[in-house]
């Protein structure tokens, strides 16, 4: 159980770190260039959406790793596929309501999401190495 937990916890300080910086740098282009848009979806709000997300996510691959379950790849794409119909259900208020920032607001969302999918590949490849 020991290696599980120090697996998870390396985990979430990596993706805490991700996380926070790549906010601030969206926070500031958003800032700098986009002020006087109004957004309906908060740019923390995605970034906490995709961080639960992918905590989620490698946790369960992480465990089934743990127990002795090697072969992950039909749990992640499972999961991945959950993600994306999570992802729809987020994104409901920018696809039902009329909105001049739908596009936006569209990529405000998805950027951050490939950089977390990318993250999180990254990071379950890196598990199933070994290190």
């Amino acid at each position: 159980m020991n290696e599980f937990l120090n697996r998870e916890f390396r985990f979430l300080l990596l993706l805490l770190s991700f996380s926070i910086t790549g906010f601030l740098i969206h926070w500031y282009i958003e800032f700098q260039f986009f002020l006087e848009l109004n957004l309906i979806i908060p740019i923390f709000t995605i970034y906490l959406f995709n961080f639960i997300t992918v905590v989620i996510v490698y946790t369960i691959i992480n465990y089934r790793y743990y127990i002795g379950k090697i072969q992950i790849l039909p749990l992640f794409l499972g999961a991945t596929l959950f993600k994306m119909i999570l992802s729809i259900i987020f994104l409901l208020p920018i696809l039902l309501k009329p909105n001049e920032n739908a596009t936006t607001e569209t990529l405000n969302f998805f950027i951050p999401y490939f950089f977390y999918l990318a993250f999180e590949i990254i990071a379950i490849m890196q598990l199933m190495k070994g290190k």
